[in-house]
């Protein structure tokens, strides 16, 4: 059986967004890792929803 495991990326940001996203998580009570992948998360779901891009299979094609 397969399991899905979250995956872990770096992503390079200006100071002023790290900035920003810091605040924000701060704001919320939560790491800012965990707002960042939420945004990233919501972000692929609106394009998705928009046809901005097709989604891959399982098998990365």
């Amino acid at each position: 059986m397969i399991q899905n495991v979250s995956k872990r990326i770096f992503v390079t940001l200006p100071d002023t967004v790290h900035q920003d996203l810091e605040g924000w998580a701060e704001y919320q009570g939560r790491p800012t890792a965990n707002l960042a992948a939420y945004l990233i998360e919501l972000g692929l779901r609106e394009a998705k929803d928009r046809g901005e891009f097709k989604k891959l299979d399982d098998k990365g094609k």
